[in-house]
């Protein structure tokens, strides 16, 4: 019950065609699968490097180059579709602005050795997302994907500093929680670390973290990124005593690899040294059948 999964530490790069951009894609996938990696976690808003491919009028406005970017998204799914079968591989593509109708999304595509398996939408929207990209808050439908080795499921780098996704996907059976983000600021990916660890604790699950790095400077929309990849868990019997996995130095570029054992997970479950998981699933029911008193008193 053993998985191996690579956590992308990823610099937002210039491209000057699509082939370009296809042959530095399958360069990073090549170099995970020569470690041995089965899951290849990319991090939130990759894609917009393909922004670098549209004219410079394009680029000055968000708003017109994030719709613009519905034009590639066969290209960028058939890409990745294509190297998940050559590398046999699950591949967890860097998020992408989807327009459906009059609305855009932010999606994580999910490809494996059968091409497009699935998506995971962004619930909540950060404030830059809300107020200049104008990306909007998905339907609320979690994906949980199944191995034979356990489940994992994704909650996109705001969304994993909220409990409610990931309680409700490890309910669902998922042991594994990746967190693909995108952050400007040394605070910014704290706070994804933050939720990440929290996320890991209250499951007793693991969570992968990927983050975008270093400087675009020829893109309003991700000029600015400082990141790290990371493994976390929670701190309980046979795992790390600070629930810390791994960590990469942040700002430098690379796959972050380790294998999880989903075997010390069901056992900390089952027979921790305590029983957050079991504890969690009992009270989100008792909150559910009864009424929350809170009770007010002035000092």
């Amino acid at each position: 019950m053993t998985i191996t999964i690579a956590s992308a530490q990823y610099p937002i790069t210039e491209h000057k065609s699509l082939d370009h951009w296809r042959v530095h894609t399958e360069k990073w996938v090549a170099k995970a699968a020569r470690q041995d990696a089965q899951i290849l976690l990319f991090p939130e808003y990759g894609s917009m490097e393909l922004v670098s491919l549209f004219s410079d009028e394009i680029r000055a406005d968000i708003r017109w180059q994030v719709r613009e970017l519905d034009t590639l998204k066969a290209d960028f799914c058939e890409t990745f579709s294509q190297l998940a079968r050559k590398y046999q591989v699950t591949i967890i593509a860097p998020s992408f602005p989807v327009l459906e109708g009059d609305k855009i999304y932010n999606r994580a595509f999910v490809f494996s050795e059968k091409g497009l398996i699935g998506y995971q939408d962004k619930f909540f929207m950060t404030r830059f997302e809300n107020e200049e990209w104008r990306i909007d808050s998905a339907p609320k439908q979690l994906t949980v994907f199944e191995g034979d080795w356990g489940s994992f499921g994704i909650q996109i780098c705001y969304d994993v500093e909220f409990p409610i996704g990931s309680q409700n996907l490890c309910a669902a059976g998922a042991s594994l929680i990746l967190s693909p983000s995108c952050t400007e600021t040394i605070r910014g990916a704290t706070r994804v670390h933050v939720g990440a660890r929290a996320r890991a604790l209250e499951n007793q699950c693991y969570v992968a973290v990927s983050q975008t790095i270093g400087n675009a400077a020829w893109s309003p929309a991700v000029d600015i990124n400082y990141g790290f990849g990371a493994f976390y868990t929670t701190p309980d019997k046979n795992l790390p005593e600070e629930g810390i996995i791994s960590t990469s130095k942040a700002q430098e570029e690379g796959w972050l690899v380790e294998t999880l054992n989903f075997e010390k997970i069901k056992q900390v479950r089952t027979d921790g040294q305590v029983f957050n998981y079991k504890d969690l699933q009992k009270l989100n029911t008792q909150f559910l059948s009864e009424e929350i008193k809170v009770l007010q008193v002035r000092i």
